[in-house]
């Protein structure tokens, strides 16, 4: 029987062999799969990483081998095989995907991050100033069912628009032949994202915007919108609810991370969290 916030024996057999591969030489290391454990209660619970229980080992032991996950690209990859699992079982839809965003507000402690985290590691960290205070935004991309596919970072005072492109440029669903997937058939996203140069893209990547049209005092711009579907676009509310499930885990609702590569692979353990609720034997 696995304990809260704890991998079921059929989530730990899909990830097994990318998170603990054979060990060959040296001194035998931790059991890794206690050690996502421990990971995935400071996720969940939003504590410290010193108040980690006992039962999951040493909390530096955990903190260190999430760092090098983080670095590694191993979280990266457990999300890719749990996408392709997802496609191989017809659970995951694309044909029409959704883009959002949501602020995250940060904590006092997250902004003392100075000049840590290396060349790629931005120099504001991914926080910024807005209505909110200081906060982080994540843009976010999900199906039809709410499977989050991909994500960006960004400060809190950035614009949806600015950040269109480049979080759809980082789509990329593997298959099991033929190149990844990176477009659909339709994106929808709310009048936000309302922009002339946003919908020229989408048109020469074949993607139709299901976008709303802000109102405007002046006459509406020639052509916009072509064809709304109005049907598609009340769908919107699926990556609104894949926010609330995200923001359940507490380590995403309030950010406490200084390096904005510590928060990125937060979040992309709660995608990890989400996808891993297809298989129903997983228990939180």
């Amino acid at each position: 029987m696995t304990g809260r916030y704890e991998l079921s024996e059929n989530s730990w057999s899909l990830i097994e062999d990318i998170v603990s591969p054979p060990q060959t030489m040296g001194r035998p290391r931790r059991d890794d799969r206690q050690v996502l454990n421990g990971i995935f209660w400071v996720l969940c619970s939003g504590a410290k990483w010193r108040d980690l229980p006992e039962r999951y080992g040493p909390w530096t032991t955990v903190y260190e081998r999430f760092r090098q996950w983080r670095d590694d690209g191993t979280f990266e990859a457990v999300l890719d095989r749990l996408h392709l699992k997802l496609r191989e079982d017809g659970l995951m839809d694309l044909d029409t995907w959704m883009i959002d965003s949501t602020s995250i507000r940060a904590t006092r402690a997250a902004s003392g991050g100075g000049k840590k985290g290396g060349s790629k590691e931005p120099i504001d960290h991914g926080l910024g100033r807005s209505r909110g205070g200081l906060t982080t935004k994540i843009h976010m991309v999900c199906d039809r069912h709410g499977w989050p596919l991909t994500f960006t970072l960004s400060p809190g005072q950035d614009g949806d628009t600015q950040h269109f492109m480049p979080t759809m440029e980082s789509i990329h669903l593997p298959g099991q032949v033929g190149r990844p997937r990176k477009r659909c058939r339709h994106i929808v996203a709310d009048k936000g994202y309302d922009s002339d140069a946003l919908r020229r893209y989408c048109y020469r990547q074949r993607m139709k915007p299901v976008i709303a049209q802000r109102k405007m005092k002046r006459r509406p711009r020639p052509g916009l919108p072509r064809g709304f579907d109005k049907p598609k676009y009340r769908e919107r509310n699926v990556i609104e609810r894949g926010f609330g499930w995200l923001k359940e885990l507490r380590r995403i609702a309030t950010r406490y991370d200084k390096l904005v590569s510590s928060f990125a692979a937060m979040v992309c353990l709660a995608c990890i969290d989400r996808c891993l609720r297809a298989d129903f034997s997983y228990k939180t």
